[in-house]
């Protein structure tokens, strides 16, 4: 009778899950799961590109005004922690919010750092592996990384946009530790700097064909009163390809704002 229920519970599984348009986990040869493919991050909504932004949120085609809204990295999803700051950071962070963001590193052509660039649903980013390392190439920015498994961080590596990162695998989950960073980005949403402290541990679980669950838990002493953890997700987009993306250093919205400030043009929060 165990085994009968047992049996029945997974092909009721299996149902369900070919019904929602989940598949199986793809495995690479040394059994681990395969991250290959092309990624969108901070969304949940399956399909191809065209399919899943159809709403009117950013990078959105407005086909569809009831679809769901991919936020930007700025937006804070209902129920997300606040980043913990220290109460002097917390003051430095409230007056890039009144500036209305316009010190962003994005409005001046700046990579976008780590986990802004993995959670950033604008652009895609595709992942290729082996097994012995993961190559993960962002469109925003032209950005890489190039991360070995099993490794170590190297003792000479200079403080970077992107940081310098080694993974390991714990049973299904490829876990990457990331440090070397400089202090030129945001972490996630408006102001939220860090120093080149920072230390990030990066959590990607493959739970089905179309979808990697996201967790990051981000520590800075410097400027943190504890550890920051955000959870996200990738949605594979079949059939995306990344294609050139060039920043030029032709922002004109931070001197325009700061033109405004001086005529005294009420514009901050």
């Amino acid at each position: 009778m165990r085994a009968l229920i047992a049996a029945t519970a997974v092909g009721t599984s299996l149902v369900v899950a070919v019904l929602s348009g989940q598949g199986a986990v793809p495995r690479a040869a040394d059994g681990k799961p395969d991250l290959t493919g092309v990624w969108q991050g901070g969304s949940t909504q399956r399909g191809n590109w065209e399919e899943a932004n159809g709403g009117t949120g950013v990078g959105g085609t407005g086909r569809n005004p009831t679809a769901p809204v991919v936020l930007s990295t700025n937006d804070r999803p209902a129920g997300r922690e606040g980043a913990p700051y220290q109460d002097w950071a917390a003051k430095k962070v409230l007056e890039a919010y009144n500036r209305r963001g316009i010190d962003d590193p994005a409005g001046h052509c700046l990579p976008g750092g780590v986990p802004r660039s993995v959670i950033l649903g604008l652009f895609p980013q595709q992942f290729v592996q082996t097994p012995k390392q993961i190559i993960i190439l962002y469109e925003y920015m032209h950005t890489f990384r190039v991360i070995p498994i099993g490794g170590t961080h190297p003792d000479d590596f200079i403080p970077s946009y992107m940081g310098n990162s080694v993974a390991h695998w714990e049973g299904d989950t490829l876990v990457v530790d990331a440090i070397g960073f400089n202090d030129k980005t945001w972490l996630s949403g408006t102001g939220t700097f860090h120093s080149e402290d920072l230390h990030v541990t990066e959590r990607y679980t493959r739970v089905d064909k179309d979808r990697i669950d996201y967790e990051v838990t981000m520590e800075d002493p410097k400027v943190l009163t504890k550890p920051w953890k955000l959870t996200s997700s990738l949605m594979l987009r079949e059939g995306t390809r990344l294609e050139e993306y060039i920043c030029a250093e032709n922002n004109l919205d931070p001197a325009r704002y700061e033109q405004l400030l001086k005529a005294g043009v009420k514009i901050t929060r």
